[in-house]
């Protein structure tokens, strides 16, 4: 039998155990890579107006900066809400020479519906569903779903800047204004 003394302090410690535990994976979570890192590479199966693709970031860097934002999962309110808001600043985007791709874990026929009617067929919508984008990104919520995390990221690779949030209110604005701020210096 356990002293009640020593029963009441190991479970102080499984508890502090637990918390610290908790409080490791949330950071983890919410980490992101950060502005000056290399963006990394990929090409994935996305979606524009119901079409199927094959998006490579590469390629699409020759043709100017991209904005590239992960989001939880298609047809989610806080999702559909951020997707309304990028499909409404498009043409501000591509004023600027950028290109706006979103990332998620859902698969291509989910996103086939969701860039038609959530995109309103104004940007593409990439499937990442074994999380490979998402983890080289430090976007990964949990085993299913991408934080909401908006990266700019210059035709050279180089992120110019990163927000993480769950709320989907100001990845459209902020994103918008750092893209705007980047241009500014490359026309010096």
């Amino acid at each position: 039998m356990i002293h009640p003394r020593i029963g009441s302090t190991l479970q102080a410690l499984r508890i502090a155990i637990c918390l610290t535990a908790a409080l490791f994976t949330a950071n983890q979570a919410l980490a992101a890579l950060k502005p000056g890192s290399k963006a990394p590479d990929f090409k994935t199966q996305a979606s524009l107006g119901g079409e199927v693709s094959t998006f490579d970031l590469d390629a699409v860097l020759k043709k100017g900066p991209v904005v590239l934002y992960f989001y939880p999962a298609a047809f989610t309110k806080g999702c559909t809400i951020e997707a309304h808001l990028f499909a409404d600043a498009v043409d501000r985007y591509k004023a600027l020479g950028a290109t706006v791709i979103g990332v998620s874990g859902d698969n291509i026929e989910t996103l086939n519906k969701f860039s038609v009617s959530e995109c309103r067929s104004k940007f593409s919508v990439a499937a990442d569903t074994d999380k490979k984008i998402m983890t080289s990104y430090d976007a990964v919520l949990d085993a299913k779903h991408a934080t909401r995390t908006s990266y700019v990221i210059a035709p050279d690779h180089t992120i110019v800047y990163e927000y993480t949030s769950m709320n989907p209110d100001e990845h459209v604005s902020n994103t918008l204004q750092a893209l705007t701020q980047w241009k500014a210096t490359q026309t010096k």
